[in-house]
């Protein structure tokens, strides 16, 4: 058992690899954990409304992707003051069962996400091939479906399916192997084992871990592309697996085609079995998933209010689990019922309305110009000084991100350039954000534009 103590000290760490010291000792250390509600919820008291304004508009999404990374089944963050402590005063001094995905410690004892299954795994045309894919994976291991190769935005359910996987074979085959693990582990696991060049031990336990299983998942195999070793390390561990029937589950933001730096014979590998991606939800699908989260938590929202919910999200379906949990929080808050539309466009005013903010190329286009103060004639020209290089990545990146344009046409519009050009710099900024707490400020500040936040 865990305390909620403990956990926000593991986020802390997190949070404190990616923030610049001075706004982590302003606003972050300062906030105090009250409990993890439901066992979803984790809930910061923060000290002043200032602060809490703050820590909204700069900070919450740092705040949030460092919870989901150190504790996958907390769904959203909920920020309180101290006049609100009292409505979760019951749940302050709770224990919870430490969230993980995984026993990382023992590989042949895996604990998937309980959560994650094909039951609660809502289908619709965007996700129906991944799903039907999966399943027969899932039923038959090793079989036709060898690789499978999953690929998909952030928060579109990747990694519900693998878990959904993991599940079905803990449940009806526990006699299985296997691994499930993100491209950073591996590589952990790999840069580990080759530390002291001498241990002959360290290399060998490494490769029985990972090729004798029945069944091994790399999430994100994206971020293997930089690493050499690693890459060598997947091609042969890939060779043993499939030669020797066992399944391997991959997953990855994009296809292989279009993983820069990805060596060619890995391509051709990943390629060999099954890409099954998954596109982003329609209005209909995004009511069925908020349907499936309210029968979850045994609350009854009419369809109305689930509505002006999925408006609200068009691109990332984790994204409609933090609204509803908004709403669901606010409204006992104020003393008024949750389908109240009033109450929840009231909950939701800080959030777009994605029906009635279209984002398109010349938009964010003109956003760039206006931040960086460039003409457009520059942004997408060819010339490659520096004062215009940061700001046609940080458009091409958001470009890739907010629409789903082919590279090479997006290759065109920035002067003729090719694909492969429109990935490094995708890459490039993907990379920096999480390495420079500048530009992932400047990233940041136009996404807000963008998004008239």
């Amino acid at each position: 058992m865990i305390s909620v103590k403990q956990v926000w000290e593991q986020i802390l760490k997190e949070i404190e690899k990616k923030m610049s010291a001075l706004p982590f000792d302003l606003f972050i250390s300062t906030l105090e954990p009250i409990c993890i509600y439901k066992e979803k919820t984790l809930v910061l008291l923060v000290s002043t409304e200032a602060n809490l304004n703050i820590i909204q508009k700069r900070h919450a999404t740092a705040i949030k992707e460092a919870t989901k990374k150190a504790y996958p089944s907390i769904n959203d963050v909920q920020y309180i003051l101290n006049d609100e402590v009292s409505m979760y005063e019951k749940f302050r001094d709770a224990m919870q069962e430490a969230p993980t995905f995984f026993d990382e410690q023992n590989q042949d004892c895996v604990n998937f996400y309980r959560a994650y299954t094909f039951d609660n795994y809502v289908v619709g045309k965007s996700n129906e091939y991944a799903s039907a894919v999966a399943r027969a994976v899932a039923e038959k291991p090793g079989s036709k479906y060898n690789p499978l190769f999953i690929y998909g935005g952030v928060g579109l359910g990747k990694t519900h399916l693998m878990h959904a996987i993991g599940n079905y074979y803990t449940q009806n085959n526990k006699n299985l192997k296997v691994a499930y693990v993100s491209a950073e582990k591996f590589t952990n696991d790999l840069i580990e084992s080759f530390r002291d060049k001498c241990d002959i031990d360290a290399k060998k336990d490494f490769r029985n871990k990972y090729r004798n299983l029945d069944c091994l998942m790399i999430d994100d195999i994206q971020f293997i592309a930089k690493t050499n070793s690693t890459q060598e390390e997947i091609f042969h561990t890939f060779n043993d697996l499939y030669l020797a029937g066992k399944q391997i589950i991959i997953s990855s933001d994009r296809p292989p085609k279009e993983i820069a730096l990805l060596e060619e014979r890995l391509r051709t590998r990943f390629e060999s079995g099954v890409l099954a991606d998954i596109a982003q939800p329609d209005l209909e699908m995004r009511i069925a998933i908020l349907q499936r989260m309210c029968a979850t938590e045994n609350v009854n929202i009419n369809n109305e209010v689930l509505q002006i919910i999925a408006e609200r999200v068009t691109n990332n379906v984790r994204d409609l689990k933090g609204l509803l949990t908004k709403v669901l929080s606010y409204a006992p808050l104020i003393g008024r019922d949750y389908n109240d539309t009033e109450v929840v466009l009231s909950a939701l005013k800080d959030y777009s309305n994605d029906k009635n903010e279209v984002i398109t190329l010349e938009r964010i286009i003109e956003e760039i110009c206006n931040y960086y103060g460039v003409k457009e004639a520059e942004l997408v020209g060819k010339k490659k000084n520096k004062e215009i290089v940061m700001p046609r990545q940080v458009a091409i990146y958001l470009v890739t991100e907010f629409l789903t344009m082919p590279l090479t046409a997006i290759g065109e519009y920035f002067g003729g350039r090719d694909h492969t050009t429109i990935m490094y710099a995708r890459d490039k900024i993907s990379s920096s954000i999480k390495e420079n707490a500048s530009i992932e400020k400047q990233v940041k500040d136009v996404k807000d534009l963008i998004l008239k936040r």
